[in-house]
């Protein structure tokens, strides 16, 4: 029982202490600048994502169209 509580206990303190250094190291600046997205931002980026999603479908829709129809007028 002695070695399962210090064995927990071992890993308890390595996890904390990597907690502790989170923020210190090579991604601190980018945890302290990252923020969640107001409401309108949020909108903004799902108005931008669908537009491209749907570009990008009307753009492989032509282009199996043109592959499908076009080769039977030549």
């Amino acid at each position: 029982m002695a070695e399962e509580e210090s064995a927990s206990r071992g890993f308890q303190d390595e996890f904390e202490s990597r907690a502790r250094g989170l923020g210190k190291g090579k991604y601190g600046k980018i945890l302290k600048t990252a923020h969640t997205p107001s409401r309108e931002e949020h909108k903004k980026t799902m108005y931008v994502t669908g537009l491209g999603i749907i570009l990008i479908g009307a753009i492989g829709f032509a282009i199996w169209w043109i592959m499908t129809y076009l080769p039977t007028y030549f």
